[in-house]
């Protein structure tokens, strides 16, 4: 199985390394020619939203990651990654790829001296780590969005149909049952 990594800003080396060892095989998503490579599914790191949508449109990546999404590729997005499958960002006009029927706000926890970590339950896995670095939350979801985690009444991870979009780093602890629940989906 080969899972591409969306590898323009972010931390996506970290996703790289959780990936490989459970045996996949990963191809860095760099320029709109990475595109041509066939993948099972994608990974959107944590980093800044803006710099990853600005740099996938001006890479030629924009449109085709979007349809790929759209025609069901599976993905896995942190932090930034959710913000960039929401079709609606709370308090702004400017959204991304809107691929999941949601409603995220930005740095919602605050600048980085917000960040903190906890452990917290994930629907169909149990209890995670999760560390949130300036991590947004979901504010609003639609009824076909299934909310797979709230951390102090907030939603902080998602599922619509093949897209997992969570608001913290599972990269950056030592669990891997989210990364193995994304694999289920590439199958």
């Amino acid at each position: 199985m080969t899972i591409a990594v969306l590898a323009v800003q972010g931390a996506f080396i970290e996703h790289e390394k959780k990936l490989e060892h459970l045996g996949a095989d990963c191809i860095e998503l760099r320029r709109a020619e990475d595109l041509n490579q066939h993948y099972d599914g994608i990974v959107l790191p944590g980093g800044e939203s803006t710099v990853q949508g600005k740099l996938m449109k001006e890479l030629g990546m924009f449109d085709i990651i979007k349809s790929q999404i759209k025609n069901s590729m599976p993905v896995l997005a942190t932090c930034a990654g959710m913000i960039l499958l929401a079709d609606k960002l709370e308090a702004e006009s400017k959204v991304h790829l809107q691929t999941i029927p949601m409603t995220v706000k930005r740095n919602a926890y605050g600048r980085q001296l917000g960040s903190f970590h906890t452990n917290a339950t994930i629907k169909g896995i149990g209890e995670v780590p999760m560390t949130f670095i300036r991590a947004p939350y979901v504010s609003q979801v639609s009824d076909e969005v299934e909310i797979l985690s709230v951390v102090e009444e907030r939603i902080v991870a998602v599922r619509y149909q093949k897209q997992i979009a969570l608001a913290f780093h599972p990269e950056l602890d030592n669990d891997l049952r989210i990364h193995e629940m994304f694999l289920s989906l590439c199958k």
